[in-house]
């Protein structure tokens, strides 16, 4: 008789959440999920612009945060090839559009812009050139070369050192960032907080530099851009698709279904609590997989589960490390390119991240979205929602949403209108602030869904995909993974780490999810063995072949 698989209980219909139920149900799984939004997807989600579509139009398409797709990402990018897409051999991954650019905006000056593919021609080589050369990022070549080889010790250091050494400090005391001037500050200190969110003197220096140091690498090795985007609204060419495949491959995906409760006896979950039609129900499963997000999960955490495992206990301190990153879209009556790639504000206070999407959306006619004269998007992350801005004085989340608008519109002036107004409030046909950010008082604001940063000695609080509750598993951008960043990337891989897990306490004849190793530097290799011996020997970096 065949080996009856066991149900499986999805908590959370982000990408995770997602992920698991898709490894899950092409393995033959019986899963359930259950979502507490009407729009699956998570932070990745796009959504509604409520109410700005008129005369029959769609209404425009709003994001938590624009998307990233770098070079380095394995694990989602292989489950979009499995997500069927019209006529696409690789289903939702051909909807990927390079982008080749990557642009530092100042207040001072002229953007400079940088290549993020290898150079396959001479105007291409002379972009190159003139941004390592002659970019006038005002660095003494000392400076230039000391961030350099900070990148070295962290790509050709062992693992052991990476996780066990450089987990452990911050990245402003490994770049030294005391001893040098205001300028390298500005330029490399801002960047962890600009990307991921993270302020230099918390972030860990493993999780920084080495994700710095592989998008440097991918940007100038062949084989691609490192800057992906997807070529029309996240919706209606990833998520969408995506759920009407889990659906069509027998997942049950239940959505505005808010999970209140985890019930735990004797050591193994017995049910949760779900609210769904304005009812409480108790669900039963097997196993349950539980992909919330931490400040979530933390708040669910009760002490008959801490009991069975005292490891879950930690969540409530690592919900603690996390941070705001959310999305502003500005809808323009002009397209405005600005550059084939992502754009960096290093003088914004705010530390603004901008794409203009349009140029990315080939087939996304936006005359069929709001008012019929939207012709472009600038799609713009706030990373910083601490520090005051230059309008109003206040820093975002003191601000009402008019004001974190017209500072974000003003920051983005002062990087971009030197000499001409390439933006000027004529352009705005409409804006949109991420849902996420709430108003429950006039003039300050509460974050939905914020991001998990990975601060230094947050690793010891992260726990593993499986769990001393034998029918409970973990899979969210907070569990340990490769990718070591709260992210699509590290979500996706966390699920695959929760479905091999399960396959592995059932003993179930099913092949197990690939898991990929991140930031590798294979060119490195003999550095990095050398770095393993010196590591094991109780002796420090050196960077050398022979110790």
């Amino acid at each position: 008789m065949k080996k009856r698989l066991p149900k499986v209980v999805v908590l959370g219909g982000g990408v995770a959440g997602m992920s698991a139920a898709h490894e899950l149900a092409e393995r033959g799984f019986e899963v359930s999920v259950y979502e507490a939004r009407t729009t699956p997807g998570g932070k990745a989600r796009s959504m509604d612009v409520k109410g700005s579509g008129i005369d029959g139009r769609k209404d425009l398409p709003g994001e938590h945060g624009f998307r990233f797709f770098p070079k380095f990402y394995k694990h989602v990018t292989d489950t979009m090839k499995r997500i069927p897409y019209g006529d696409n051999r690789h289903g939702v991954f051909d909807n990927l559009i390079e982008g080749t650019r990557l642009g530092l905006a100042f207040n001072d000056r002229a953007m400079l812009p940088f290549i993020t593919e290898f150079p396959e021609s001479i105007r291409d080589l002379k972009v190159l050139y003139q941004s390592l050369f002659e970019n006038h990022l005002g660095l003494t070549a000392e400076e230039a070369a000391h961030y350099g080889g900070k990148l070295y010790e962290l790509a050709s250091s062992c693992e052991l050192r990476r996780y066990l050494d450089y987990q452990r400090i911050s990245w402003w005391d490994f770049i030294e960032a005391d001893k040098q001037s205001e300028q390298f500050k500005r330029i490399f200190v801002g960047l962890s907080r600009i990307l991921v969110a993270a302020k230099a003197q918390e972030a860990n220096a493993c999780t920084i530099g080495t994700v710095g140091a592989e998008l440097m690498l991918d940007m100038v090795t062949p084989g691609g851009s490192a800057d992906r985007l997807l070529n029309g609204p996240t919706n209606e060419v990833w998520i969408y698709p995506w759920y009407d495949y889990l659906n069509s491959i027998g997942v049950q995906f239940n959505r505005d279904a808010p999970v209140k409760a985890i019930h735990c006896d004797n050591g193994a979950i017995t049910g949760i609590t779900v609210v769904m039609d304005g009812q409480e129900q108790l669900v039963t499963g097997d196993c349950f997989i539980s992909a919330l997000p931490v400040e979530v999960m933390a708040g669910l955490v009760n002490e008959e589960l801490i009991s069975a495992d005292p490891l879950l206990g930690k969540l409530k301190t690592l919900a603690e490390s996390v941070e705001w990153m959310n999305g502003i879209q500005f809808y323009l009556n002009e397209e405005l390119p600005l550059i084939h790639g992502h754009i960096i504000c290093m003088d914004s206070p705010w530390a603004l991240t901008l794409v203009s999407q349009k140029q990315f959306w080939p087939n996304t006619d936006l005359a069929e979205y709001g008012n019929g004269n939207v012709k472009g998007v600038l799609s713009v992350d706030v990373s910083d929602w601490e520090a005051p801005g230059p309008l109003f004085g206040k820093p975002a989340m003191k601000c009402s949403a008019e004001e974190i608008r017209q500072e974000v519109w003003q920051q983005l002036k002062d990087h971009f209108n030197h000499g001409s107004d390439v933006l000027h409030d004529g352009l705005l046909e409409h804006w949109f602030l991420d849902e996420d950010i709430q108003f429950p008082n006039p003039h300050e604001a509460t974050n939905m869904e914020p991001l998990l940063v990975n601060r230094v000695h947050t690793w010891d609080l992260r726990p593993n995909a499986y769990t001393a509750i034998p029918n409970l598993y973990l899979a969210s951008d907070y569990v340990r993974t490769n990718t070591d960043l709260a992210t699509m990337e590290g979500a996706n891989e966390a699920a695959r780490r929760a479905v091999n897990a399960i396959i592995d306490y059932y003993e179930i004849k099913a092949d197990k999810c690939r898991i990929w190793e991140m930031y590798e530097f294979e060119l490195l290799g003999l550095w990095q063995r050398n770095d393993k011996s010196r590591w094991q020997e109780g002796l420090p970096w050196n960077g050398k072949i022979v110790g």
